[in-house]
């Protein structure tokens, strides 16, 4: 595809339907309907094939990165069958007590086009992820598709400035959010809604300082704790599709299984750059603090 076709896009926003067999089954009904639709990239949310077990620290959920090759050959499979460019979120065991959070692309002949294992990794209640996940080793890379250079990154690298930058910088075309974010029933309305905001705002900024489209796909539904420690989590959906200069095109509700879809005008990005010149400006001769960890 050349690069200033519009991309025509679709996130699966969906819950967890009590087993992976039934929830991949929803996921790959849902595909093949966004792929009829006519969507060419297909973007699916985070830790998309299991409950989010990381709401506790259990041994036993090391199991589920067992079938890691084998969810790499059928997802390779569905992504050829339907012809779409596929993102995908996998829990992968690279050796016993090793393990990652990765996003695996798969180019629209089925092929693995890249992979990126997850950087940022959250340690908070209800968000455990540093029990299960070794922190990524792949940097932060475009994926190189047929559809062109996808700059994915997974859930809480989604509030790290850091990330989107270096993606844009490498030529991204797109930045992409898997994730997997929600309430506490507990919260009041007003803290619930105070931090799904932020969590849209964070990201429409990636777009805005980097003159680039993002794609956020969250999941939806209630999860208990399998721990028995907290009630669960309420996942917020919301997931969304934004221009380069922030602008919403497409938004999802915090309820609702759906596909998002979005047609993104890739020529937008030049026009944006061109107006607002943020890359030219930047004062890269002054930015050693920020290999720091706090400036004391």
């Amino acid at each position: 595809m050349k690069q200033r076709e519009p991309l025509k896009t679709a996130l699966i926003q969906q819950r967890y339907h009590g087993t992976k067999e039934d929830t991949i089954a929803h996921s790959v009904a849902q595909i093949e309907r966004a792929a009829k639709a006519g969507a060419d990239l297909i973007v699916l949310q985070e830790l998309h094939q299991s409950e989010y077990f990381c709401q506790c620290e259990a041994t036993r959920f090391f199991d589920y990165a067992r079938s890691f090759r084998e969810d790499l050959r059928f997802w390779s499979t569905v992504a050829a069958e339907h012809g779409v460019v596929l993102v995908s979120s996998l829990f992968e065991e690279r050796a016993p007590g090793l393990y990652h959070n990765t996003a695996v692309v798969f180019d629209r002949d089925g092929s693995v086009a890249g992979k990126y294992r997850k950087m940022h990794i959250p340690d908070d209640p209800g968000f455990y992820e540093k029990f299960y996940f070794t922190p990524g080793d792949l940097g932060f890379e475009p994926i190189e598709t047929s559809l062109g250079r996808l700059g994915v990154l997974v859930c809480w690298d989604q509030w790290y400035p850091e990330a989107a930058r270096i993606m844009a910088l490498k030529g991204a075309e797109v930045l992409i959010y898997p994730t997997a974010i929600g309430w506490f029933d507990e919260d009041s309305e007003e803290e619930k809604e105070r931090q799904r905001e932020s969590w849209m705002t964070i990201q429409r900024s990636h777009a805005v300082a980097n003159g680039l489209p993002v794609l956020s796909c969250n999941r939806v539904g209630f999860e208990a704790d399998p721990g028995e420690v907290l009630r669960g989590i309420r996942f917020w959906g919301s997931s969304f599709v934004c221009g380069p200069q922030g602008e919403f095109l497409a938004r999802a509700d915090s309820e609702n299984e759906t596909i998002l879809y979005a047609t993104i005008d890739r020529r937008r990005t030049k026009e944006v750059r061109d107006i607002w010149p943020f890359l030219r400006d930047r004062r890269i001769e002054n930015y050693a603090e920020l290999l720091r960890r706090y400036c004391d």
